[in-house]
């Protein structure tokens, strides 16, 4: 399992938190949206607490059932940033080398 350091739980608060909003402004109740993401009760409750346990398939599968799966991938999609239309000739690399961050 992953580190969890103190920003990598600030984070996952937050995202679980985002993801409760989600759900308010759809007015759904979880055990509509855990059943239309395929996942327990209990899954879409850790989601939402930020606890960092639940598989990424099953977060996908909230996003997906809430409308909100498509905003994900642009978020991560790293020619929607500056660095990463600079640096797009590297994408395709076989081996990944280290390059400095700026």
């Amino acid at each position: 399992m992953a580190r969890k350091t103190p920003a990598v739980e600030r984070t996952l608060v937050k995202f679980g938190e985002s993801i409760r909003s989600w759900r308010s402004i759809r007015g759904l109740p979880g055990a509509v949206v855990a059943e239309r993401a395929g996942i327990s009760r209990d899954t879409l409750r850790s989601i939402e607490a930020g606890k960092g346990t639940a598989s990424l398939a099953a977060v996908v599968a909230v996003m997906e059932a809430l409308g909100i799966s498509s905003s994900m991938t642009n978020a991560v999609e790293p020619l929607n940033t500056e660095i990463g239309r600079n640096r797009a000739a590297l994408i395709n690399r076989k081996r990944v080398r280290p390059h400095a961050i700026r």
